[in-house]
């Protein structure tokens, strides 16, 4: 679009001024909710470090999305060069993304999406496809219950959900959703865990009183699953055997329980974007154009391919 043109004339003049100065860089995190989350923190202030040239100021918004509006006005009066943006959820951007577009400030877009009325408001988008991680999960378990006979109508699952609202939350449900349509199962409960153990506890806790003949647990990532395997064992069950345990972002505790059996399948979720996202700005920086969307390399893994040289060498 000619405003996008616009913007990257004046991106272009801006990194011709700052070629030899420190590059300022505004970042709203969503918070430190898991360890994914955290690795994900830690990659970007490994990589924008005042070693490489940049000025970085993070802002942690501890999963409010008052405080990543705030802290994206605060970045646009200290006129930083770009914005990072981890959003909390996927709308109300909007106004906010507007000032920054008219302070011609580039924004990039990390990890979970944003749904605005005006695609330009944004220059970058840079993560992970989660509906087709839940997509993926799915086949996956089809594949899982034919191998082992278990019949569509026998397969009983709970889905620990995700931060309702956020990118990976809508893609995993969404995923799993569409395979519960196609294969015919049962969809017992649905209730967020808020992606922490403790919440994902809780859930499982409650969903295990309320129904006796759960047998697959769909955890939208990590440390929910942690929280489910503690309240399985509680309540007797063995995870990964008298149910079955599938998982998303496959950081290396998890990775260790997919090799003792606890956890079945781990769908991998990147969180080191902070080399990829460095790479992107300074490609906008001199006005080159960049995709709109840009998706991270990602595996699946369950006990065949989970050895220990693969989980040592696990960065997160």
């Amino acid at each position: 679009s000619a405003s996008l043109v616009g913007s990257e004339m004046c991106i272009r003049d801006r990194g011709v001024a700052a070629a030899d100065d420190t590059i300022t860089v505004g970042f709203s995190q969503v918070g430190a909710e898991s360890d994914w989350r955290t690795a994900n923190s830690q990659s970007m202030k490994d990589t924008f470090s005042k070693e490489n040239g940049y000025d970085l100021i993070f802002d942690d918004a501890q999963q409010k999305q008052e405080n990543q509006i705030t802290a994206i006005r605060n970045f646009i009066q200290q006129e930083v060069d770009y914005i990072l943006l981890a959003p909390v959820t996927e709308t109300g951007w909007d106004t906010v993304l507007q000032e920054a577009k008219d302070a011609d400030i580039p924004v990039i877009i990390v990890d979970r999406m944003v749904d605005v009325s005006d695609d330009s408001l944004y220059t970058t988008w840079i993560g992970t496809d989660a509906l087709c991680e839940g997509r993926k999960a799915a086949e996956w378990l089809n594949g899982f219950a034919e191998a082992k006979g278990i019949a569509a109508s026998d397969i009983h699952i709970a889905d620990i959900q995700g931060t309702i609202g956020s990118t990976a939350q809508i893609g995993r449900t969404k995923g799993l959703e569409e395979g519960v349509d196609k294969y015919g199962w049962d969809l017992v409960a649905q209730q967020t865990g808020e992606f922490t153990q403790a919440k994902g506890q809780e859930v499982m806790e409650s969903m295990l009183k309320q129904y006796d003949n759960i047998n697959v647990v769909y955890c939208e990532n990590d440390n929910e699953a942690f929280g489910a395997i503690d309240a399985l064992k509680a309540a007797g069950k063995t995870p990964g055997k008298d149910v079955t345990i599938i998982s998303f972002d496959a950081i290396k505790a998890a990775l260790k329980k997919v090799q003792s059996g606890e956890i079945n399948a781990e769908f991998e979720c990147n969180p080191l974007h902070g080399p990829r996202v460095a790479e992107l700005a300074k490609k906008i920086m001199k006005g080159e154009k960049v995709d709109k969307i840009q998706y991270v390399d990602e595996q699946v893994f369950t006990k065949d391919n989970t050895t220990k040289e693969v989980i040592n060498k696990r960065a997160y």
